[in-house]
């Protein structure tokens, strides 16, 4: 493991695999601000001690609260695969300049994907920063699997 974390390439992969798995944290605390603004509740004891007739008009959906949820579910589908096949990739052996080009790509599209997805900017800039992440994790797959397949 020591060994690992001398690796310029690793250590790439293990800095931005942190921003992105931190960012994918903050979408928590994001809902529940959403959540609490919006007076919009999923869960009966979300509501605490109201009234019913109060707790009724809490338990509800809210398009903001839907659109952050959308959001932080689609990290989870993105920045999980990224992670697992970014550890793979970085024990492959690529060279620094384009491990930290695939890194900085798949960092910087999940921000941008953050950004317009809860500000509503109009598409297609959404889709753009979400394929650029999936291509560069398609990338690095391609990478792995041509160095390691085995059948």
């Amino acid at each position: 493991m020591v060994h690992l974390m001398e690796d310029e390439v690793f250590m790439a992969f293990s800095t931005y695999s942190l921003i992105v798995i931190l960012k994918l944290m903050i979408m928590a605390p994001i809902t529940a601000h959403y959540r609490f603004s919006r007076g919009a509740f999923a869960n009966e004891e979300d509501v605490g001690h109201r009234r019913t007739e109060e707790k009724k008009k809490m338990l509800r959906t809210h398009p903001d609260v839907e659109r952050v949820r959308r959001c932080h579910l689609n990290d989870l589908e993105n920045v999980i695969p990224f992670v697992l096949v970014g550890f793979f990739y970085a024990l492959s052996g690529p060279e620094l300049s384009v491990a930290l080009l695939h890194f900085r790509l798949f960092a910087g599209s999940r921000i941008c994907h953050t950004i317009v997805y809860l500000a509503a900017v109009r598409q297609p800039c959404r889709f753009l920063a979400f394929v650029v992440g999936v291509a560069v994790t398609l990338s690095m797959t391609y990478n792995v699997l041509s160095k390691v397949l085995v059948l």
